[in-house]
């Protein structure tokens, strides 16, 4: 079943790029909780297009982000 809010073109990409990137990571954690885009631009002071690049890994999230993103990540893991 694919997350309401993401179009295949988007997972397709995210899933075919490199998990070294904390923004793909990011991207897969979203897509699998089906967390709205525009939440997470506006978490990190970011666009809609600039969540896409990273969840895709066309982009590299600047050091601040990439630092607050492994943070989110690390915090996420703890609450099941």
């Amino acid at each position: 079943m694919e997350p309401r809010g993401y179009a295949s073109s988007i997972i397709k990409a995210n899933l075919a790029a490199s998990t070294e990137s904390p923004g793909v990571m990011l991207g897969r954690f979203c897509i699998h909780k089906d967390i709205p885009v525009k939440d997470i631009a506006e978490y990190f002071g970011v666009s809609r297009m600039t969540i896409y690049k990273w969840f895709s890994g066309e982009w590299l999230p600047r050091k601040t982000h990439a630092e607050a993103i492994v943070g989110v990540l690390a915090k996420a893991r703890f609450k099941t």
